[in-house]
């Protein structure tokens, strides 16, 4: 018999681009986060146009997973809005994949940039662009 236990996941959910270089802030924002969560599976999937999918990283992560374990994640999307994407697309993704994956619990936050925090760090750094 398996002890079912629960494995945290926090996906960054991004949109995606055809250049592969603007992948990289969000690398960086999943290793930086990596580093302050080391008992969480930081990881980072995408909308459309780049990989992994959202669908992709969830069938990955429940691929780790001990038989009976149960995967906790919480996706973060690393969106500015709430626009269509994080209103629509984001929520009918996460209703196939409660339905295909009943080991899965999914629970998903407001986009980044509505954060009081994430909008005063941006305006702190506005304030101090070259010429402000």
């Amino acid at each position: 018999m398996t002890n079912n236990t629960s494995r945290q996941a926090l996906i960054l959910f991004a949109h995606g681009a055809r250049a592969a270089s603007w992948a990289a802030p969000f690398e960086r924002l999943r290793d930086l986060t990596q580093a302050r969560l080391p008992d969480t599976r930081v990881a980072l999937a995408f909308l459309e146009l780049m990989t992994p999918r959202l669908p992709e990283l969830v069938a990955e992560l429940l691929a780790e997973l001990p038989e009976g374990d149960v995967l906790d994640a919480t996706v973060v999307p690393v969106f500015l809005g709430q626009g269509g994407h994080v209103l629509r697309d984001l929520p009918l993704l996460l209703d196939e994949l409660r339905a295909a994956h009943p080991q899965l619990r999914l629970k998903v936050v407001p986009a980044i940039g509505e954060s009081a925090s994430v909008l005063a760090a941006m305006a702190d750094y506005c304030v101090a662009a070259p010429g402000a």
